[in-house]
């Protein structure tokens, strides 16, 4: 059935279709945290500062860390993943909504962390998630896996579930905004293979 779905490494060229799918993967979140290099005038949009910051030669999270996958001759999906190392652990948070998650990905340092996986929603529900979460996997290299999705993403818990992976751990949402959706912040984890 996922026969037609290509998998490819992204390659610098795709910097502006990685900062849309990321941008959706976090429900706008990452549009938010753009924002802010706007108003300092980094960029004139937050797209483009997140083209930009996904173009970026050594970006932990950017172009060389992204898998595109292609269905029907366009960009399907993506997955951006990577060893989490002790590096982590010096980061601090300057934002108050990236508190929790950074704290979240303070107890998974080793493993491979999946920081986006997105597919667009026209093209949902054909297994483009799923190869992108498998071939994650594969890139672990027999270690174990981690990811956070927010607790109010049903469709998410449930492709992550169905495929190994167990809450580790939550924490409450910093909600960016005054009438923001509540939520928290959800490890998942899945043993090393």
């Amino acid at each position: 059935m996922t026969a037609f779905i290509a998998l490819r490494q992204a390659s610098r060229r795709d910097a502006s279709e990685l900062a849309i799918l990321a941008d959706i993967a976090s429900h706008g979140f990452a549009s938010w945290l753009w924002f802010a290099d706007v108003a300092n005038g980094v960029s004139d949009t937050p797209l483009e500062r997140g083209r930009l910051k996904m173009s970026e030669e050594e970006a932990v999270g950017g172009w060389r860390d992204a898998v595109i996958a292609e269905a029907y001759g366009e960009v399907a999906g993506v997955a951006i993943g990577h060893v989490l190392d002790e590096a982590i652990e010096d980061v601090e948070a300057t934002i108050a909504a990236t508190e929790p998650m950074l704290a979240l990905q303070k107890t998974v340092v080793g493993s491979w962390f999946i920081g986006s996986l997105c597919v667009y929603r026209h093209l949902r529900g054909i297994g483009i998630g799923r190869r992108l979460l498998e071939d994650q996997i594969d890139r672990a290299d027999r270690r174990p896996v981690s990811l956070i999705t927010a607790s109010d993403n049903e469709a998410a818990l449930s492709l992550y579930g169905r495929n190994g992976f167990s809450e580790a751990a939550r924490a409450d949402a910093v909600p960016p905004f005054e009438n923001s959706k509540r939520h928290a912040w959800v490890l998942m984890t899945r043993s090393a293979a």
